[in-house]
């Protein structure tokens, strides 16, 4: 029997930082605490001025600016409190050391407000980032055109939520069109181009005939798109794509490989084929250094099988050795059946990704997965069986 998907085996956990945060959130008010008892409990000549300035700065990142006030205030009050009881609060070092606490205390209220600001301005940026995504990079459906969908970016860098990987299913009267690519260069160029290329998709999947058709108007695109381009990437610009065409009812899945990494076909009993191109092209956006016609590769696309595309943020993710994730070696023999089963496919591959990186992925992942169901008819005649 094939390993289920859905059950994932004991990976491993996000590490717990809630008992972590709680100790720093009560960290301000327990170095007070202790800089009161240790100047009480020492001789005159030891102090505990470092307890009560670093108990402001450790607040001002972490409580609101009222808080980070009353911390820097009962500072300063424990330091006066302590002089006064020791008669020696006009002494110069007493003064000195008041100053000090209080100078702080100071900075650590500005020291919030700028950490409060840069924390709205990363919000506004987050909630522009997520609007960027959804609009170039909407959520497929569940199910389109009779096909299970499932699809997943995961940004390399933190915060971020879009880069140069791109996905995009149609369906269109030629059956179900898919793309997954991935546009070299990184930052808002590379995003331009990845709206040029789904906006170039969504058109011609549903104008033209052929994929092959589909490809080349693609091509054109991202040449149109060349000449607007300054510098390098006018002349380097590319983008590796897989496009694929699952026609109604054919059983059948159509693809042309361009310069991208194999899809991957996973039956419903476990196994697995790499759906290699029988003919290596250059990526779209490369057609000055040559040109030939475009053929795709004809498929069985048999029901129950499911076909996974992604970019080489998967096939290329490091483990602390420097081996990379193979996703062939690591899916073949499991199934991830019924309707929910790209879903499970993908979380099952961003979390071994994750552990196989420690987290620490250096590249954008997108991940696409198609399920043709298994027809009620089909289901029933294997009952009866």
């Amino acid at each position: 029997m094939g390993q289920r998907g859905g059950s994932g085996g004991g990976g491993g956990r996000r590490p717990d930082v809630r008992h972590e945060r709680a100790l720093v959130r009560t960290l301000p008010l327990l170095l007070i605490v202790v800089g009161v008892v240790y100047d009480l409990t020492t001789p005159p000549e030891f102090t505990a001025s470092p307890l009560f300035t670093a108990a402001p700065l450790i607040a001002a990142p972490f409580y609101s600016l009222l808080s980070t006030a009353l911390i820097g205030t009962g500072s300063c009050a424990a330091v006066l409190a302590l002089h006064f009881k020791t008669d020696t609060s006009t002494d110069v070092e007493a003064v000195t050391e008041l100053i000090t606490v209080v100078t702080v205390a100071v900075l650590a209220v500005l020291i919030n407000r700028v950490v409060r600001r840069s924390d709205k301005q990363l919000a506004s940026a987050r909630s522009i980032s997520e609007a960027a995504q959804r609009a170039v990079l909407p959520q497929p459906d569940p199910r389109i055109g009779g096909l299970d969908i499932a699809a997943r970016y995961e940004a390399a860098e933190a915060d971020a939520f879009i880069g140069g990987d791109l996905y995009a299913v149609q369906e269109t009267p030629h059956g179900v069109r898919v793309i997954v690519g991935d546009v070299r260069g990184k930052g808002m160029g590379a995003v331009a181009a990845v709206a040029v290329v789904i906006g170039a998709f969504r058109e011609a999947a549903e104008q033209e005939a052929t994929l092959e058709a589909v490809a080349q108007r693609l091509e054109r695109a991202l040449a149109r798109e060349g000449t607007r381009r300054d510098g390098l990437d006018a002349f380097e610009g590319f983008t590796t794509a897989v496009l694929a065409e699952i026609p109604h009812g054919d059983g059948l899945v159509r693809l042309i490989n361009r310069g991208h990494p194999g899809p991957l076909l996973l039956r419903g009993d476990g196994r697995l084929c790499v759906l290699s191109a029988t003919e290596p092209a250059l990526p779209l956006g490369m057609g000055e250094l040559g040109a030939w016609p475009d053929r795709a590769d004809e498929t069985e696309f048999p029901p129950g099988a499911m076909l996974l595309l992604y970019t080489d943020g998967l096939s290329e993710a490091r483990d602390v050795r420097g081996e990379f994730y193979d996703p062939a070696a690591r899916l073949g023999g499991r199934i991830f059946p019924g309707p929910g089963g790209p879903d499970a496919l993908l979380s099952t591959l961003v979390e071994e990704v994750r552990r196989h990186t420690g987290g620490g992925g250096t590249d954008d992942m997108a991940l696409l997965a198609v399920r043709r169901p298994v027809s009620p008819a089909v289901t029933e005649g294997h009952h009866s069986a």
